[in-house]
């Protein structure tokens, strides 16, 4: 018998990641907190963890399937996967340290559940020290989606890596579209996008 599944759709899994990673900073006592304690090299681990939990969860995707599409590893991947919230919840009683992708996963199981038990909100609010740090949440995203592109890389590669995704809520593709080739670093690139999106 052939088991048929329902396609994923992408911007319902980006909605609930994002939802998933701002429940994910409260969790850990807001941004305020990330900041006291500078600890906001968190936030590419904790965006990852939740793009993993809710393409598991509500994607019904495989490990190999979700390591593809995020850019990890499997094992980062299981990892994430076999974290539990409620060790999580005795290491955010202590001081914060250090996000590994295990604590990360516990971190956004957590607050998966919690969205999850209150029907997961249509729209964040977010105060405005979290909407500026959420406003380069696109570059750790595109980073992410890069992982294993050796540079310098052309357009082409980028296409395939980066469809989909949205720089400053524009469309990547067209930012693609008006940048010079070959693109020699991660950062140049990031410098290019915001470039093109402030003009666009």
């Amino acid at each position: 018998m052939e088991i048929i599944t329902a396609p994923v759709d992408e911007s319902r899994i980006d909605e609930l990641a994002r939802s998933v990673f701002d429940e994910a900073i409260s969790v850990i006592g807001g941004l305020r907190k990330l900041i006291e304690y500078r600890n906001l090299t968190w936030l590419p681990s904790l965006a990852e963890a939740a793009y993993v939990i809710v393409l598991a969860e509500e994607g019904r995707l495989t490990h190999r399937e979700i390591a593809a599409r995020v850019g990890l590893t499997e094992p980062s991947v299981s990892n994430i996967l076999r974290a539990s919230p409620e060790a999580v919840e005795g290491f955010l009683r202590r001081e914060l340290e250090s996000v590994d992708t295990h604590k990360a996963g516990g971190i956004a199981k957590l607050a998966y559940r919690r969205l999850k038990s209150r029907g997961f909100p249509e729209t964040v609010a977010l105060d405005a020290e979290s909407a500026r740090i959420l406003n380069i949440l696109w570059a750790f995203n595109v980073l992410t989606h890069l992982r294993g592109v050796d540079f310098p890389v052309e357009r082409v590669v980028l296409r395939e890596r980066l469809t989909g995704m949205q720089v400053k809520d524009r469309p990547i593709e067209p930012l693609l579209d008006k940048i010079d080739y070959p693109v020699r670093t991660p950062a140049e690139l990031l410098h290019k996008l915001k470039q093109a999106a402030e003009q666009a």
